[in-house]
């Protein structure tokens, strides 16, 4: 003879288990990513659970742990969700506007804590100027153009947007490019721009605008040490394009 279950039973009905809850508050104590942060450490918690900190309440049925593991399955890495646009983000189910800025700032303050450690590096080799740059332009759903103003011993000192683009193309006068290295009195410049595409092969396009530049530069006595398109890694190809590197640009 089989015992029907208890009311305490997991079984229901036709032998489904009963639902486990989704909330963190619901969670072990020492499995809730505040606590285990404060336990043991920010490297203790995966990108789902750092997410959550942000977040920091689900909708019914979906953690904030849920939604964070959702959102980095959907788009792939964590640096595809950096490059969101906040208006975007914000669509995204379980966010709206103000977890989506929440989220923005933290991806913004980790850009930036990584170009602060690499203040004072020179920046005089092509490898050297994606790991600087790479993090913030490779992830972006549209083109954009950088202007990274250098002083004399080749450090960064700022960096300004002159253009956004479709996501095919994008283009910057060279008066655009010049005014941020003329108006800060600036030894040099490098410019770069992403190819949402990955390849950061250049088109014909890019190659007319650096030959354009390189004159404009002459012209202004400035200083135009690179030209650095950024893609993403892929087997059989490097995940940035140098100018100078390729000898295009003397």
């Amino acid at each position: 003879m089989i015992d029907e279950p208890s009311p305490s039973s997991p079984l229901l009905g036709d032998g489904a288990c009963a639902p486990q809850s989704s909330r963190i508050h619901d969670m072990p104590y020492g499995q809730r990513p505040r606590e285990k942060l404060a336990a043991l450490g920010p490297a203790a918690l995966d990108n789902s659970e750092l997410m959550a900190l942000f977040i920091s309440t689900g909708t019914k049925g979906r953690s904030a742990i849920d939604i964070g593991r959702d959102l980095i399955a959907k788009y792939g890495s964590m640096g595809a969700l950096g490059g969101l646009p906040v208006a975007e983000l914000s669509k995204e189910k379980g966010l709206g506007l103000a977890k989506a800025s929440k989220l923005a700032a933290a991806f913004e303050l980790g850009t930036r804590v990584a170009r602060e450690q690499l203040c004072d590096v020179q920046l005089d080799t092509p490898e050297l100027i994606h790991e600087f740059f790479g993090p913030q332009l490779r992830h972006l759903v549209q083109e954009q153009v950088v202007v990274a103003v250098i002083d004399a011993h080749l450090r960064h000192v700022s960096s300004t947007v002159v253009a956004i683009g479709s996501v095919n193309e994008s283009t910057a006068h060279p008066r655009e490019i010049l005014r941020p290295v003329i108006t800060r009195g600036a030894y040099g410049f490098i410019l770069l721009h992403n190819h949402p595409s990955g390849d950061a092969s250049p088109s014909r396009a890019d190659e007319l605008a650096t030959r354009r530049l390189v004159d404009a530069a002459k012209l202004m006595q400035v200083n135009f040490l690179d030209h650095v398109i950024i893609g993403r890694p892929s087997p059989g190809r490097l995940p940035y394009y140098s100018f100078r590197g390729a000898g295009l640009l003397a």
